[in-house]
C-alpha cells in the first residue's frame, strides 16, 4: 500500500489536475457560457422568443453577415484586417441595385436602358469588389503598408466612389428603390411550405458559401498558404510560400464575397444608399473574434466564424424583442467583444 503521504499527494494532484481542467475549459468556452445564459434569460422573459418563425428570421438577417464574415475570417487568419469591408458591401448594393430597377419606376437611375439579365449586374458588383480587394492586397504586399492603415484608406475612398455613383442626375441622393422582383426574390424568396416551415435562399446560398469557403480553407494550397503566413510569414516566405501572391488572392476573394453580400443585402431589403454597410465591417471582425478566429493570424476555423455571427445575430434579435434599450444592447456587444480579444490573448500567451 503507498504510504499515506503518498496518497495525499496522488489526491492533491488529481484535484489540482481537475481544477485546471475545469479552468481550461471556462477559458476556452466563457463566450458560449454566456452567450448561453443570455438565450436562457432572453427566453425566460420573453418564451415566445423560441420559435421556428423567429430562427428563421435570425438566419435571415444573418446570412449576408456570414458571408462578410468569410471574408473578414480569411483575411484575419493570414494576419490581417479590413476596415473597408463595409463601405464594399455598400458598392456592391447600390451597384446592382441601381442596374435591376424595374421599367416602369418613376426613379429609374437608368430610364431608357433595357432590362438586364439577373446574373450581368450581381457578376459585374462581385468583380468590382474583387477589384477593390486586389488593390488593397497590393498596397499591403508590395508596399508593404500595414493592412489597418491601408483598408482605412481604401474604406474612405470607396464610400468616396459609392456617393459620387449615388448622387447622380436627375434625382441626386436619392434611396435606389423600385427594384426588379427577380432580384428582390433573391433576398425574402424562400423553398418550403409556407414562411415558417421554408428555408430562405439567401440562407441557402450563405451556406453553399460557407461549404465552399470550408474546402478552400482545408482542402487546398491557398488555405494552408494563408493560416502559415498568418501564423510566421518569415516561415512561410522561407519554405516557399509565395506571400505576397497569396496576400493578393485572400484580399481579392474577400472583396468578392463583399460583393456578393452587398447584391443580396440589397435584394433583401428591397433598395440601397450609399450608407449600407456602414460598420458592417467591424461586426464582421467582432463575429469572427467571438468564433476563434485569432487576431494574431493563423487560427480560425468557418465553422467559428459562423458560431459567431449567429451569436451576434441572436444577441440583437433577441434584446430587440424584448425592448431592451439600443444603448444597453451596444454596452453588451462591446462587452463581448472586449471579453473575447482578452481571452484570445490569454490562449496566445499560454502556447508561448
Amino acid at each position: 500500500m503507498p504510504k499515506p503521504s503518498a496518497a495525499v499527494e496522488t489526491t492533491a494532484n488529481a484535484s489540482l489536475a481537475r481544477r485546471k481542467a475545469v479552468a481550461d475549459f471556462s477559458v476556452k468556452y466563457a463566450i458560449y457560457i454566456v452567450f448561453m445564459i443570455l438565450i436562457v434569460g432572453i427566453a425566460i422573459k420573453e418564451p415566445t422568443f423560441l420559435s421556428l418563425t423567429n430562427f428563421r428570421n435570425i438566419l435571415s438577417m444573418s446570412a449576408t453577415r456570414i458571408i462578410i464574415a468569410l471574408g473578414v475570417g480569411g483575411i484575419l487568419i493570414s494576419g490581417g484586417t479590413d476596415l473597408s469591408a463595409g463601405r464594399q458591401v455598400g458598392f456592391a448594393a447600390v451597384l446592382s441595385a441601381s442596374l435591376l430597377q424595374f421599367q416602369e419606376y418613376a426613379r429609374r437611375m437608368y430610364p431608357n436602358m433595357p432590362d438586364l439579365p439577373l446574373w450581368l449586374p450581381i457578376v459585374g458588383a462581385i468583380a468590382a469588389c474583387a477589384l477593390f480587394g486586389l488593390l488593397n492586397g497590393a498596397i499591403i504586399a508590395y508596399l508593404k503598408v500595414p493592412p489597418f492603415i491601408a483598408t482605412l484608406g481604401s474604406m474612405v475612398a470607396v464610400y468616396g466612389v459609392t456617393s459620387i455613383y449615388f448622387d447622380r442626375p436627375p434625382y441626386g441622393a436619392q434611396p435606389i428603390g423600385g427594384l426588379r422582383k427577380d432580384f428582390t426574390n433573391l433576398g425574402s424568396g424562400f423553398v418550403g411550405f409556407n414562411d415558417v416551415w421554408s428555408i430562405p435562399f439567401i440562407v441557402i446560398i450563405a451556406i453553399v458559401i460557407a461549404v465552399a469557403v470550408w474546402v478552400l480553407h482545408n482542402k487546398t494550397r491557398f488555405g494552408k498558404n494563408i493560416y502559415a503566413i498568418g501564423g510566421n510569414p518569415e516561415a512561410a516566405k522561407v519554405s516557399g510560400v509565395p506571400v505576397n501572391k497569396n496576400l493578393l488572392l485572400v484580399y481579392a476573394f474577400a472583396g468578392a464575397l463583399y460583393g456578393l453580400a452587398g447584391t443580396l443585402e440589397a435584394a433583401r431589403t428591397g433598395g440601397a444608399t450609399n450608407n449600407y454597410g456602414n460598420g458592417y465591417e467591424l461586426d464582421a471582425i467582432a463575429a469572427c473574434v467571438v468564433g476563434g478566429v485569432s487576431t494574431s493570424g493563423g487560427i480560425g476555423t468557418v465553422p467559428g466564424m459562423l458560431v459567431g455571427v449567429l451569436i451576434f445575430s441572436i444577441i440583437n434579435y433577441g434584446l430587440t424583442f424584448i425592448n431592451m434599450n439600443p444603448y444597453w444592447q451596444q454596452i453588451i456587444k462591446g462587452a463581448i467583444i472586449i471579453a473575447a480579444v482578452a481571452l484570445d490573448i490569454r490562449k496566445y500567451l499560454a502556447k508561448r
